[in-house]
């Protein structure tokens, strides 16, 4: 087998700023202006073929909500059929393509995507996902990219890693595609996610249906149109958006199916879980089921905390995007004589924060996705205003007159358990709860046993001992653990990510654990010098 190294250890792509005059942000308003004069029509992408079918959906802006860009066409049972057969034509093929024409293909795709294809991906996420360009460039280009790169770098890592041959045998192991396809099901707040969610498994050989989110069909859009520049065979990714029902429900009835990668809500992924359950006798080999689902992300700050600090990864593990990211912080446990010093300033950096479209580079916030969105966060806010054991301090404000928007929210809550503490809401809302000075250790185990969750969460404090504590005490709260930084934001290949509990398998992207979970792995065994008789030296009689 060829175990030379020939993929470079990628570094992570870095961010462009965007600056008043910069070539980049003349660039991406010119590609903004361009888009929204188009009317799309965008079809599903079936082997390499776009279909158009009876049923279709418009695509509105979060934050112009009485601009249609065009509308999309959906999938139904009859079409992820077509596309099983289409995934099912092109696997032969595509699994016997060398591993390193495989990475080629990925990696020629982020060179695109950080070159000729940047513009366009941010501004589709900035018009889809009404996202600002700061978010959208991280997670479009930035991450996505890192996606790429370093997939394949992991890839080759694995090739590498054989086991021994002695005298007289030769020993590999061979990394197969699963038998059967994957499917991919992606969520709207992550053009990053929905990139990596079906081309990881396609780098390993397999061919996968892809259910892209419905308020993210824009930007889903040109990555399939990516992934076709890059040289990506028709067949091996076949697009479907529309009801997840009903594709996923055909996809995982048929005998062919043989992995789930997911991300989304952790009701979506235990009903898949359980209707695979039903199904196994009909698969050619156990599934591989692959979720990242909810998130109830914690900031937990201690006494000996940097106030500063505290404040502003509040404001940005809670409000960015929306607070749409399910790694945002979405409750905080406060020492009383801290909150007593950072309160005000706090509610009033919240109250000065900017809101508007993502179009609007002086915006720190835009819209929320959609209107289902919008009206269940409203939900949590008016139950909040009316609660006896709640107050709102900040924000509360909700208004779709133009866009889906919610003015950035803070609650105090005098009860650990509140609605607000233990539910997920992916939305622009911050519950604290203010515990007196001496009762730090109480109430970490009040914030380990409050939500069913394990995704993201932190600590604030300077004091080594307290961070020790609360590590051991949160070890399980969290899969991503940060210490004095906010919950959010992990980078490929620097903190692989992914919880546990009701979070998810914490297979961890950017990272190889998630590459294996692709690929069988086959021993191969040649004896280079075959025994010529049965018998063994034991067997042979005692000489006189």
């Amino acid at each position: 087998m060829d175990t030379d190294l020939r993929i470079p250890r990628p570094e992570n792509e870095a961010a462009l700023n965007y600056a008043p005059g910069s070539r980049e942000r003349g660039e991406l308003i010119a590609k903004l202006t361009e888009l929204k004069s188009q009317t799309f029509d965008i079809p599903l992408i079936i082997g390499g073929k776009e279909l158009r079918t009876g049923k279709t959906s418009d695509i509105i802006i979060p934050h112009d909500n009485k601009k249609n860009l065009g509308k999309f066409y959906k999938a139904g049972a009859p079409e992820a059929q077509l596309a099983i057969d289409a995934s099912n034509a092109a696997k032969a093929s595509w699994e016997r393509t060398p591993w390193r024409e495989r990475a080629a293909i990925f990696r020629k795709a982020a060179k695109l995507l950080t070159g000729p294809w940047r513009s366009t991906l941010v501004a589709a996420t900035m018009l889809g996902q009404s996202k600002n360009v700061q978010q959208s460039e991280a997670d479009a280009v930035c991450e996505l990219a890192d996606h790429f790169r370093f997939n394949a770098y992991y890839l080759e890592r694995l090739q590498t890693q054989q086991p021994p041959s002695t005298a007289g045998e030769k020993n590999s192991l061979e990394y197969r595609a699963l038998e059967g396809f994957i499917f991919a099901l992606t969520p709207f707040n992550f053009t990053s996610i929905a990139g990596n969610l079906p081309s990881a498994p396609a780098l390993m050989g397999n061919t996968v249906l892809w259910k892209p989110a419905s308020a993210a069909v824009l930007s889903a859009y040109y990555l399939m149109k990516l992934w076709q520049e890059a040289g990506l065979p028709d067949g091996v990714i076949n697009m479907l958006p529309g009801p997840v029902g009903e594709i996923g429900t055909h996809s995982i009835d048929s005998p062919d199916f043989a992995g789930l990668h997911f991300s989304g809500s952790t009701p979506v992924f235990n009903g898949f879980w359980t209707a695979v359950s039903r199904n196994l006798y009909k698969y050619k080999c156990y599934p591989r089921l692959v979720g990242e689902t909810g998130g109830k992300g914690f900031i937990f700050a201690h006494t000996s905390c940097e106030p500063e600090a505290l404040k502003t990864a509040i404001i940005r593990g809670a409000y960015e995007f929306q607070g749409q990211k399910r790694a945002s912080a979405s409750r905080a446990y406060i020492p009383r004589t801290l909150w007593d010093r950072i309160k005000d300033d706090l509610v009033a950096q919240i109250d000065d924060i900017k809101m508007g479209s993502s179009e609007d580079f002086s915006c720190f916030m835009n819209a929320v996705i959609d209107k289902a969105a919008y009206d269940r966060i409203k939900g949590h806010i008016s139950l909040a205003k009316k609660a006896a054991d709640a107050t709102m301090l900040s924000g509360g404000r909700c208004d779709e007159t133009q866009g889906y928007f919610i003015r950035p929210t803070l609650i105090q809550t005098s009860d650990p358990l509140f609605k607000t503490m233990q539910e997920e809401i992916l939305g622009p809302v911050m519950t604290v709860f203010v515990y007196e000075d001496d009762k730090y250790a109480e109430t970490l185990k009040i914030c380990d046993d409050t939500s069913p969750y394990g995704l993201t969460g932190s600590v604030f404090a300077l004091d080594k001992s307290a961070v020790s504590e609360a590590s051991a005490v949160l070890v399980n709260a969290a899969g991503n653990f940060y210490i004095n930084d906010k919950p959010t934001g992990a980078v490929i290949n620097r903190q692989p990510f992914g919880g546990h509990r009701a979070s998810g398998t914490n297979d961890k992207v950017g990272w190889p654990d998630n590459l294996l979970r692709w690929t069988s792995v086959r021993a191969v065994k040649e004896n280079l010098a075959p025994p010529t008789s049965y018998k063994y030296p034991f067997m042979e009689e005692k000489k006189p």
